[in-house]
């Protein structure tokens, strides 16, 4: 049984990441890429599906878990009866391959440790052929099955018992025993042993410089160098496309069908990193992903997707994989995202924002990124009164959202600033229209008097915490009475009795889903970002601080939180969620005086503890 979601860490070699549970487990990992079919499933089955245990025998207790400082090296403290030892687990960064490493370093006494091996490729349902072969540093073992490989080396290599592999050692104080784990193509030579030290130095020293480069925030000070940290950790490092999370079908409501494949690059994510990246110092990784993103959209404009994968690439087909009985029994598992196919006239307003960003940063255009832009732009006149699924990607009847036209607006109004404050060239007088009249359209259809709020959609009642970016974007100030009437029905609608905010009404039938989710947190940090902009600070404050404590002890997020049972719902970890946590500790640090602006703790324990 997979634990829970609060309970894992991240690892990651910008390429994939593994998610390791305080077990000691490694149930989720993909290779050689976030996108790939998984080699440990368990997450989503039993351990059947595959997974990695290393973890002491009987009863044990996690003393401590941590990041070595500001990097993604995960270092555990195992206390048992007889002693007690360091777990150091990490992948190498740098060095072109997919492999992860396990140290266990004895501190006291002897600690017995036993690891369990099952490697299932092709998302559980591959069963590999293994053997033990001879390897100039003693002997390796290898898993093979069709184009896939891996090979693991160290002392005491485990032995084949009922289609898994089981091992035993002891470590006594000041010994050491090294393992990795590292993936190949079949029909290529095994890599060479890794040199673990020096592995380790490297990469040490790889994300302590990238974290230096960091103009630090001056209020929740960790929780944002976490939360950067993990953009950085989801961005593929040759693309330079970030995915939304490294996991799929992690569900939204325990039992229910919201359960979706996140291991790919949106586009309003994209745009939205840019942003968060160049507010905090980051403007190389902001150009990267400037230049990934346009490569992504690259062609006609009218086969513009909002999603793709991380090499840029457009087929996403959804597909059920039966052979997973999903994460707490939610059913069904999901591989591809059929959202791909959607229309969702909000994307390309989110683009030209954090564009129009970069280049008021100095960031200038070059011969293909101006051109491209101006296509969108095309793109969008095309599709000015179609209809669409939406932010949250309604699975229901496209409509005229509220959210997406005020997006729609935002791009002819950074297109026109483009030609007059930096003097690219385009049809200015045309985008000066189009913005106006859909700034007419919004007010009039997107705006109800009698209930005194924008609506989800023209002629909806409901609202929508996506209303939340109105002001964000400069559609009004954030102290207008007519957002402000909005916040009040936000807060009546959609404000659980947790303080936290829900997307919207799913009782209403608009997603074509049964209803019932959780909490969606980048909507509360966008209601931080909205009270500290019109004077409550206060309660700012208060939500931020609930807010950031529901990460977990290594300043990880989720999509979602169910406050009810004091757990992480969703994908995890969520970009989206650590985008909006370092949007908000930015509002909150221009809305309120550095002299009140606690630094917030480096790292971040959830609320339950818990030990092995």
């Amino acid at each position: 049984m997979a634990s829970p979601i609060e309970d894992y860490a991240l690892v990651s070699d910008l390429h994939t990441g593994a998610l390791i549970s305080r077990r000691g487990s490694i149930d989720w990992l993909c290779l050689p890429r976030f996108d790939s079919p998984s080699v440990f499933g368990a997450l989503l089955g039993t351990e059947n599906h595959g997974r990695w245990l290393l973890a002491p025998e009987g009863d044990a207790a996690v003393v401590s878990r941590s990041y070595l400082g500001p990097t993604f090296i995960l270092q555990t403290h195992w206390a048992t009866d007889t002693g007690a030892a360091l777990v150091t687990e990490f992948m190498p960064v740098g060095d072109g391959r997919a492999s992860i490493v396990r140290r266990v370093e004895g501190i006291s006494g002897t600690v017995d440790m036993r690891q369990e091996l099952e490697v299932r490729f092709n998302y559980g349902t591959v069963l590999p052929w293994m053997r033990r072969d001879p390897d100039p540093h003693g002997e390796r073992l290898l898993a093979i099955a069709g184009p896939n490989a891996l090979v693991l080396r160290g002392d005491n290599l485990p032995r084949a018992v009922d289609h898994q592999h089981v091992g035993r050692f002891t470590v006594g104080a000041g010994e050491r025993v090294d393992m990795e784990l590292t993936w190949h193509l079949s029909h290529h030579e095994v890599p060479p042993l890794t040199d673990i030290d020096t592995a380790l130095a490297s990469t040490t020293d790889y994300w302590e410089r990238w974290a230096d480069h960091c103009d630090p925030a001056q209020q929740y000070v960790g929780p944002v160098q976490r939360s950067l940290l993990v953009l950085r950790a989801l961005t593929h490092e040759s693309t330079g496309g970030i995915v939304a999370a490294p996991t799929t079908s992690l569900p939204e409501i325990a039992g229910g069908e919201r359960n979706w494949d996140y291991r790919y690059c949106w586009l309003r994510d994209a745009a939205l990193t840019l942003e968060a990246m160049l507010g905090h110092g980051y403007a190389d990784e902001a150009l990267r992903w400037r230049n990934w993103l346009l490569r992504a959209v690259a062609g006609d404009p009218e086969d513009l997707q909002i999603m793709y994968a991380v090499d840029g690439a457009r087929e996403l087909p959804e597909r059920i994989l039966p052979q997973f009985t999903g994460y707490g029994g939610s059913v069904p598992v999901r591989v591809g995202n059929g959202a791909v196919s959607q229309y969702q006239a909000d994307v390309v307003g989110e683009v030209m924002v954090a564009l129009a960003k970069l280049r008021d940063a100095g960031v200038a255009e070059d011969h293909f990124s101006w051109p491209l832009q101006r296509a969108l732009m095309t793109f969008l006149e095309r599709h000015l009164e179609d209809k669409d699924h939406g932010i949250w990607e309604m699975r229901g009847e496209p409509q005229h959202f509220t959210h997406s036209r005020v997006m729609m607006w935002a791009a002819f109004d950074r297109a026109a600033a483009a030609v007059r404050s930096h003097g690219l060239d385009g049809p200015v007088e045309l985008w000066d229209a189009l913005r106006d009249g859909l700034r007419e359209e919004i007010l009039n259809r997107g705006f109800n008097e009698e209930l005194n709020t924008f609506t989800q959609y023209y002629g909806s009642r409901e609202v929508d915490a996506a209303l939340l970016q109105l002001p964000q974007v400069g559609f009004l100030a954030y102290d207008d009475e007519r957002m402000l009437g909005t916040v009040a029905r936000l807060e009546q609608d959609l404000r659980t009795d947790s303080g936290l905010l829900l997307r919207y009404a799913t009782h209403s039938g608009i997603d074509g889903l049964e209803p019932g989710e959780n909490p969606f947190l980048a909507c509360s940090f966008w209601l931080v970002e909205q009270y500290a902009a019109t004077g409550r600070s206060g309660e700012a404050r208060a939500l931020m601080d609930q807010l950031v404590a529901y990460s977990n002890e290594l300043g990880l997020l989720s999509e979602e939180y169910d406050p009810v049972h004091n757990t992480m719902a969703g994908n995890f970890p969520q970009a989206f969620s650590h985008l909006a946590l370092v949007r908000a500790a930015d509002a909150l640090n221009t809305a309120a005086p550095l002299t009140d602006a606690p630094a917030g703790p480096s790292v971040i324990f959830h609320p339950t503890e818990r030990s092995t």
